[in-house]
C-alpha cells in the first residue's frame, strides 16, 4: 500500500504562492498584465493557474504544478500552457537563502533546433513580491536569461484577516 503524503518543512517555500497576482511580463504580454491564482492541493501540491494575452492578441492560460517530493529529496513540477503542445517537466531545489526555487527541465530549443536545457527560478523578494526568471544554458554551461516576470500579491495569505483569506479560498 502507498504511503500517504505528509505536509513537510519543505513545502513552506510553496505556501508563500498561495494567493492572488498580478504578473508583468514584456516578454509574456501585448502590453497587459496576466493574472494568476495559487491554491494548495491540502499543503501537498500547489496549483497556479494564469491568464493573459500573447504578444499576437491571443488569450492564453498556464497551469504550473509543484510539490515536493521526499523520495528524490527535490521539488517537482510541471507546466502548460495553451500556447504549445508541450508539458514542461521541473526538478529542482531551493538555495540556503530559502528565497530561491530553481527547477531545471529540458524543452524545444526556440531556435528551432532540437531540445535545450533550462532553468526557471522562481525568486521571493519579499512576502508579497516575487520574480520568475528563465534562463537557457549556453555551450559553455553558463546560464542566459531571456525572460522575466514580476508577480505582485492582489491577495492572500500575506493579507489574512482572523477569520481567514479576505477573499476566496486557497486550500482545498
Amino acid at each position: 500500500m502507498m504511503k500517504t503524503a505528509e505536509v513537510l518543512k519543505e513545502h513552506s517555500f510553496l505556501e508563500r504562492l498561495i494567493g492572488d497576482w498580478s504578473v508583468t511580463a514584456p516578454e509574456m504580454g501585448g502590453g497587459d498584465d496576466w493574472t494568476e491564482t495559487v491554491r494548495s492541493l491540502h499543503g501537498i501540491w500547489f496549483v497556479a493557474e494564469g491568464h493573459g494575452r500573447m504578444p499576437d492578441g491571443k488569450q492564453a492560460t498556464t497551469i504550473l504544478t509543484l510539490g515536493y517530493n521526499a523520495e528524490k529529496g527535490k521539488y517537482v513540477g510541471s507546466w502548460i500552457g495553451s500556447m504549445m503542445d508541450f508539458m514542461w517537466v521541473y526538478e529542482g531545489e531551493v538555495d540556503a537563502s530559502g528565497n530561491v526555487l530553481d527547477l531545471y527541465t529540458t524543452g524545444p530549443d526556440f531556435n528551432g533546433e532540437g531540445h535545450a536545457d533550462y532553468r526557471e527560478r522562481i525568486t521571493f523578494i519579499n512576502p508579497d513580491h516575487r520574480t520568475f526568471t528563465s534562463s537557457a544554458r549556453q555551450a559553455d554551461g553558463s546560464w542566459k536569461q531571456f525572460m522575466e516576470a514580476h508577480y505582485i500579491r492582489k491577495i492572500g495569505p500575506s493579507r489574512r484577516t482572523r477569520n481567514g483569506p479576505t477573499k476566496g479560498e486557497y486550500d482545498v
